[in-house]
């Protein structure tokens, strides 16, 4: 199973050097979007594609995530057709996604936010019934959502016999780390993704706590929350740019935090 994934958010034009180098560097699980608003999807493709070339990984080696987008979220360089409806959008989205990433699947394909930030919509329940399609069909092995509150969890549930088997939200340590919806995902073996966990935190990462511990572990601060979120279940996201600090991540995995230690920093929300 995976256990650090690469986020390709935000990079632009050196998204395909940096989806190449993170390959290079280690990682194995590389997280994107048909979003170009805020992704380059293609871009993802591109590197893959040199990192194949150059006998780095093969697409067997690979854990591919992709996301579905509603038209509120894009701007205007669409990947679907927007009079049509939302089962037809997100078949067309998955179809431009394996064009962009040149592969006859993904592993896992996410919904990128529900429509409402208020609750689970009939147009969640379109978009979901239409992804599971796209699964049942072979072109995605694992669905998920993200950006959700557990009532929209609750209200997916009640809904849909079928339920993610990943969970991806943005990760705030004020918020107990998005503590209610994690234990609501781990009563149920869903995997929980947490993104921004460094940027949402600066006051983690300057934190005495953390600071001792990264001192006795001989590592940096940002080591110790990837190695804190890893001990509590969660499969965490970098999207660093830095080669050194693409490496300092994916060395936190080796790093040693005990239980009470993991529950100190988990109770940091303050």
């Amino acid at each position: 199973m995976i256990d650090f994934l690469y986020g390709t958010a935000w990079k632009e034009e050196r998204t395909p050097a940096l989806t190449e180098l993170a390959l290079r560097t280690g990682f194995r699980g590389i997280d994107t979007a048909n979003q170009r608003r805020h992704y380059f999807e293609a871009g993802v493709g591109q590197g893959l594609a040199a990192a194949y070339r150059a006998g780095i990984v093969t697409r067997a080696d690979l854990f591919l995530q992709t996301k579905f987008t509603y038209q509120r979220g894009q701007d205007h360089r669409l990947p679907y057709d927007p009079t049509a409806d939302l089962s037809t959008q997100v078949a067309q989205s998955m179809r431009s996604s394996l064009e962009h990433l040149d592969t006859d699947h993904v592993d896992c394909y996410v919904l990128h936010g529900p429509a409402s930030g208020h609750g689970w919509t009939e147009e969640d329940d379109e978009v979901w019934t239409a992804m599971v399609k796209e699964r049942d069909a072979g072109r995605t092995r694992l669905l998920g959502v993200s950006n959700v509150s557990l009532r929209h969890l609750e209200q997916m549930m009640a809904a849909h016999t079928e339920v993610p088997a990943f969970v991806q939200n943005r990760c705030f340590a004020q918020l107990g780390w998005d503590r209610d919806v994690r234990a609501w995902c781990q009563a149920r073996g869903i995997t929980y993704q947490g993104f921004s966990l460094l940027t949402a935190n600066p006051e983690v990462l300057h934190h005495p706590l953390v600071a001792r511990l990264a001192a006795r572990v001989q590592a940096t601060p940002a080591q110790v929350v990837f190695r804190f979120a890893h001990a509590i279940g969660m499969l965490p996201l970098t999207g660093t740019s830095s080669a050194e600090h693409m490496r300092q991540d994916l060395a936190s995995r080796d790093l040693t935090l005990s239980a009470d230690e993991a529950r100190a920093i988990e109770s940091l929300a303050g």
